[in-house]
């Protein structure tokens, strides 16, 4: 073998190996799964409140307890709703419906749940239309998740896409995505993505699984082929060169 075609040989070689690492670089960043930067246990909540301003006289619950459709959370004693009473503005159901005819109204739970937040405790002012609580519903956990992605990464988010949820205590429980909404800054895709999973809808939120409790979410990124990234490369590199 001459000295010129080694020197081929080793050129091809080279120039294999180039070609290796740079599929090798585009590949790596294609990322495939993606950690949030931020993301929390949330539940549906349901405030309660009250028609008529007045004095809460007694309160029954206190944060952390847990309630049933029916259950009494509050009396209000109200002047305003003692005089509607007295001139017959209030029907006679309503009295017999949780209504005294001195105003005072008890406030019962419309949804089972974990109260959260006591707004007015007892011996407090509530205004008309105002909030007293916040009651978590049971089996509606959910987790919200932040995630900063490239626009390209964005467009490979798809509801259904998988997600891995790695609590406090290091369980891992499997959830999808359901929800997607976004806003740019700086051309990076700042995804606040809404993630569900059997495993946690159905837990009360009390304990590790209530609201407010911070998880690490693992999301699965739509596989668009092992060329794409190579493609995704191409692509630019036209962009840049005005093809």
């Amino acid at each position: 073998m001459t000295w010129a075609n080694r020197l081929k040989m080793t050129a091809g070689i080279l120039i294999v190996l180039l070609l290796v690492a740079a599929f090798t670089v585009v590949f790596n960043q294609r990322q495939q799964r993606v950690l949030s930067t931020s993301a929390t246990i949330v539940a549906e909540s349901y405030p309660v409140g009250t028609d008529y301003g007045g004095i809460v006289t007694r309160q029954y619950v206190e944060v952390g307890d847990e309630v049933a459709v029916g259950d009494p959370l509050f009396d209000v004693r109200s002047l305003h709703l003692q005089r509607d009473i007295a001139s017959g503005q209030v029907a006679d159901p309503a009295l017999a419906a949780g209504v005294s005819a001195d105003g005072t109204s008890t406030i019962a739970a419309t949804v089972d749940g974990t109260v959260r937040e006591i707004a007015v405790p007892q011996g407090g002012f509530a205004q008309a239309g105002g909030m007293l609580a916040t009651v978590d519903e049971n089996a509606s956990l959910f987790v919200e998740a932040e995630f900063q992605l490239s626009a390209r990464d964005y467009a490979r988010i798809d509801e259904g896409n998988d997600v891995e949820l790695l609590l406090p205590n290091q369980a891992v429980l499997p959830g999808a995505v359901v929800g997607i909404e976004v806003t740019t800054v700086d051309g990076q895709a700042l995804s606040t993505v809404r993630i569900e999973s059997a495993e946690l809808s159905n837990k009360r939120a009390t304990g590790m699984f209530q609201a407010g409790t911070p998880v690490q979410a693992t999301l699965q990124l739509r596989q668009d082929g092992p060329l794409a990234g190579v493609g995704d490369a191409v692509r630019d590199l036209l962009r840049k060169v005005g093809l």
